[in-house]
């Protein structure tokens, strides 16, 4: 199936190749995509209405996140991401948690130089729980809170040794899921956001260096 030009521009946005204060030319985003204007025109307006995109004067630029901001995204994510933990410790199938345990086995043969590749694997393992806790509505949520992160322009898996830990933490929260232990699940979750959040601050300010 063929994408549209709304889904290709996110696209973009999500893999880095528009970045944060990058500005986005309906012309030139027309040319790239081999469409008309029209549907670059309202894919545009459309990512502008979901605060994926901001004015700056005349010109549509990729929107980046504050302090605030970043802070209430994560509030959320915490807590969506750890209720998703927990339902799926209670709805997962054996098929489900069979993914997920090859998921952090894979993950591992991508550590020590690989922090983009750890990020987008780090998605699909975090996609995989949304799925497994079986409400749709949790996972529209979620799919609106995991947009609004591709607005950061560094992933946490950068940092130095937080690919590692990371990748323990994918662990847990699996095993507790396995063990169908939903608080347990809820919590790891939890405490792997919150590790994630506490890196990416340290990076912004300085205490920790991006590899």
């Amino acid at each position: 199936m063929q994408k549209d030009a709304y889904t290709l521009i996110l696209e973009a946005i999500e893999a880095g190749t528009y970045k944060p204060g990058d500005r986005l030319v309906e012309s030139e985003l027309a040319e790239r995509l081999g469409v008309s204007r029209t549907p670059v025109r309202e894919a545009l307006q459309r990512l502008e209405t979901q605060a994926m995109l901001t004015r700056d004067g005349r010109s549509l630029i990729v929107a980046s996140l504050d302090h605030n901001q970043l802070a209430e995204l994560y509030a959320v994510r915490t807590e969506l991401e750890g209720l998703a933990a927990r339902l799926a410790a209670r709805h997962a199938t054996d098929e489900e948690i069979r993914v997920l345990q090859s998921m952090v086995a894979e993950d591992r043969q991508l550590l020590g130089g690989d922090p983009r590749g750890l990020s987008r694997a780090n998605k699909r393992f975090h996609r995989q729980i949304h799925l497994a806790s079986h409400n749709r509505f949790l996972v529209q949520q979620l799919d609106l809170v995991h947009r609004s992160m591709a607005l950061m322009a560094n992933t946490s898996f950068a940092a130095e040794g937080r690919d590692e830990v990371a990748l323990h933490e994918h662990a847990e929260i699996v095993a507790a899921i396995a063990a169908r232990d939903g608080e347990a699940a809820y919590q790891a979750l939890k405490k792997h956001i919150s590790q994630a959040f506490e890196t990416r601050l340290r990076v912004d300010a300085g205490e920790l260096r991006l590899r």
